[in-house]
């Protein structure tokens, strides 16, 4: 069974740099306290470690 990652940002990507920036557009990411839910993959853990300090990860069922 597949482990799913809720993803939510916590801090504004204002001041982040572009490379961030895109990093959460493309986990689907808009705004703060907004949230997605990803299938864990070598590809969202990537782009999770980019973005660590701006997002909270919980695995749910």
């Amino acid at each position: 069974m597949a482990t799913n990652l809720k993803i939510t940002q916590l801090v504004s990507r204002v001041r982040s740099s572009i490379n961030q920036k895109r990093t959460l557009e493309a986990l689907g990411l808009r705004g703060i306290r907004k949230f997605v839910v990803k299938e864990k993959s070598v590809t969202v853990d990537g782009m999770i470690r980019v973005v660590a300090h701006l997002v909270k990860v919980e695995e749910v069922k």
